[in-house]
């Protein structure tokens, strides 16, 4: 599975010498440092998913240009001439705003619905319409943000939408700064009117820049306190994110005044620039942003803005040729670098989902360098025709041309091209949208009603165990609805989530009977439920549950779940160890294997042993059940059947999930308390485990077994416990 996404949107903004408010001197070299970043985006998502750090030179840069286009508006204002309303007014910044954003954005959105219903499994659409409607919306930061914390969905596949959670995150810093911006501008006004302290130029830049430092700082404290606990979560957060535009704004408002000679400007851009290409590679961007580490493209993104501006320039020199006398200012001016980051927005609008588009038509998990190239290509071109035919026509409002030397060409803006284009726009925008809330609305009311399958029909297990004949009938359950075939103490909410400490003890089974089967540990041992609270409810055994999510019994060994350290998981773990010498159920019921990390074959951790010997210690009954094959691959199984596949090709092969034997095997002598169970059999034939067993699906995801075919199971178990126990 690839890198989740991580780099931001490459909005463009009004381009001038910030620091002075001089739009004599274009920054052609900041233009070129947008084609650099748009360039390192692209590349590190197409061949090495990393993060490139991209993400922070688009966010200072937008900061840097925003706040300064309004802070020349609130100091070009008079107090005295105008209204406070018109210090900042936010209409038309916001109108320009949605020109700029919107038309690209909308074109990207149809067509991802387009292939997705061409490309993508049904099982999908439903997930991939709610994203549909987070990113036009402006909420698709939030959107992920739950989502991953949410266990049942944080092993999705990547989505084809997943990097305009950074579009999300600038909108709302735009649509913020400009709420504020008012607010203030307004306050400055109506103070200025009574005392002229308050009407100095300096003074309002004071404040501005005061308040920006206050929330930037505020900002950063908060990215570096959450990062250590919940840090995917905290990827996400616009409030975390903010301090990054914000010292961009911070440059525009404060930018020092020193002059240097060309060779220390050209030190200093050399190593800022070399900052910028190379920290993808040794800043795990992924677990280290937007906490302390992304100083470093932020820092190296400001240094290149201050020494290309006239602050730096030798007292002597001209203004407005700052931005050329410096060696990487002339270097990031290229012409070539400069038109990359004309197209810099739309470039990457379009490269993620043609790669993710294409990962899900070839099954595949990366690229090759040709498949890249070609990848690439075909981006850079849809990203000149949707700049030239799409976005600028409807940036620019007007018939004109872009300042001479931007490396912007001539539009096609007439009034009926701009008439038909909006219509073109509305229409495949509607129906994107009809897509998105239908797919929504399908997944909604889907049901599930697999309790009662004819076994004769749908063996599941028995097939394999018992070579059940299998006849030719459609599987259940359907892979549109599998995902919700989860075990009943998950819709009882009798597993503790990820950030619940408590020990929360379901009853199952028999729940008044004398004997009882403690179920204990996470969602691989939860998903055997089924089967106990069936065999329970027959042989009268009642059934307590222990669990915990993604939390299998463990002492020293610390998991990692999504980029952070689950030590919740130790305590939990520890405390529950504690309530079982207390509880003194007659069998405690657990997993006894894992799978390695590498994906080759499954294994017993230590932990697991030092858990066993705690059990055996104390005297405690334990049946251990080795752990299911996990599924790998650019799909799940579900998806990979929904999709038209086979299941002879939608599971994995045995050898790759599963050791020869079962490795828990070896444990019998050293501890006779123990019963180890192992049904790898039963969901794999010699060579390979396939996605639909009996016609029962395996898998609900990847991972975990469906409730359904733990139901086919329940025969096998139900003759393993009674060796075991002898109970009946």
């Amino acid at each position: 599975m690839r890198t989740p996404l991580t780099d931001a949107t490459p909005v463009a903004t009004p381009n001038e010498d910030a620091a002075t408010g001089n739009t004599s001197g274009y920054r052609l070299d900041l233009d070129g440092l947008r084609g650099v970043a748009i360039a390192l985006v692209a590349v590190f998502h197409v061949w090495f998913g990393r993060v490139s750090g991209g993400v922070d030179v688009f966010l200072t840069l937008s900061g840097y240009f925003f706040v300064a286009s309004l802070l020349k508006h609130v100091l070009a204002t008079q107090p005295a001439t105008s209204s406070w309303r018109a210090a900042i007014n936010p209409w038309p910044r916001f109108w320009r705003l949605v020109r700029r954003l919107l038309p690209a954005l909308l074109l990207v959105l149809a067509a991802t619905a387009a292939l997705i219903a061409l490309i993508m499994p049904t099982t999908r659409w439903g997930p991939l319409g709610a994203e549909l409607q987070a990113s036009a919306l402006y909420y698709q930061n939030w959107h992920l943000a739950f989502e991953s914390q949410d266990y049942a969905a944080a092993d999705s596949a990547n989505s084809p939408m997943q990097h305009l959670w950074s579009m999300s995150m600038q909108g709302q810093f735009f649509v913020l700064t400009l709420l504020c911006a008012l607010a203030l501008g307004g306050l400055l006004r109506a103070l200025g009117r009574r005392f002229a302290y308050f009407a100095d130029p300096k003074v309002v830049r004071g404040v501005v820049g005061a308040s920006l430092a206050v929330v930037a700082l505020g900002s950063f404290a908060w990215a570096n306190h959450r990062h250590g606990i919940n840090q995917p979560f905290t990827y996400y957060d616009t409030v975390a994110r903010l301090w990054e535009p914000l010292v961009g704004g911070l440059l525009a408002v404060w930018m020092p005044r020193i002059p240097l000679a060309r060779w220390m400007r050209d030190v200093l851009g050399i190593v800022a620039l070399g900052l910028i290409v190379t920290c993808g590679w040794w800043i795990a961007g992924v677990q280290e942003y937007p906490a302390a580490w992304a100083l470093v493209p932020v820092g190296a993104t400001l240094v290149l803005i201050w020494v290309g501006s006239s602050q730096t320039a030798p007292a002597d020199q001209a203004p407005g040729q700052a931005s050329i006398r410096s060696g990487v200012s002339r270097g990031l001016a290229h012409p070539r670098l400069v038109w990359l980051g004309s197209i810099a927005y739309a470039l990457y609008l379009w490269h993620w989902p043609l790669l993710i588009f294409y990962l899900a038509w070839r099954y595949q998990d990366d690229v090759s360098w040709l498949e890249g190239t070609a990848i690439l290509a075909v981006s850079v071109l849809l990203a000149w025709l949707t700049t030239r035919f799409v976005e600028a026509p409807l940036r620019s409002g007007s018939p004109k041309r872009a300042p001479t030397g931007s490396g912007r060409s001539a539009l096609p803006d007439t009034r009926g091209y701009r008439r038909a284009l909006l219509a073109v726009l509305l229409v495949i925008s509607v129906a994107a949208g009809a897509a998105a809330v239908t797919w929504q609305r399908d997944a909604a009311n889907a049901t599930l009603d697999t309790e009662h399958l004819d076994p004769r029909l749908y063996p599941g297990a028995r097939a394999f165990l018992d070579g059940a004949p299998v006849p030719k009938v459609v599987a259940e359950p359907s892979p549109d609805v599998v995902d919700m075939d989860w075990p009943i103490t998950s819709y009882d909410s009798i597993i503790s989530g990820w950030k619940d400490p408590s020990i929360k003890v379901g009853y199952y089974g028999d729940v008044n009977a004398p004997r009882t089967i403690a179920l204990v540990g996470g969602s691989h041992a939860e998903q055997w439920i089924t089967a106990l609270n069936d065999i329970g409810k027959r042989h009268h055994f009642r059934v307590t549950t222990y669990l915990k999510v993604g939390c299998a019994l463990t002492t020293e060994h610390v998991f990692t779940w999504f980029g952070q350290k689950y030590y919740q998981c130790n305590d939990w773990s520890r405390r529950v160890m504690e309530r079982l010498a207390v509880d003194k159920p007659d069998v405690v019921f657990t997993n006894s294997t894992r799978p390695v990390e590498s994906g080759d074959g499954d294994y017993v951790p230590k932990d697991y042993e030092e858990i066993f010997a705690q059990f055996r210690d104390r005297g405690q009954r334990v049946v251990a059940v080795r752990d299911n094959p996990w599924a790998t691959g650019q799909l799940k199984p579900p998806e990979c059947l929904a999709s038209g596949r086979k299941p002879s090709v939608c599971g994995v092969p045995r050898d790759q999930a599963m050791a020869p034997t079962d490795p828990a095997a070896k444990l019998t002598g050293e501890f006779p308390n123990m019963s180890f169970l192992d049904y790898t059999d039963a969901m794999c034939d010699d060579e390979y485990c396939p996605a639909v067993v009996g016609n029962i699906l395996v898998w609900h995801d990847f991972h975990h077994l469906s409730a359904t075919f733990v139901r086919s199971l329940i025969p096998a178990v139900e003759a393993d416990l009674q060796r075991s126990l002898r109970w009946w």
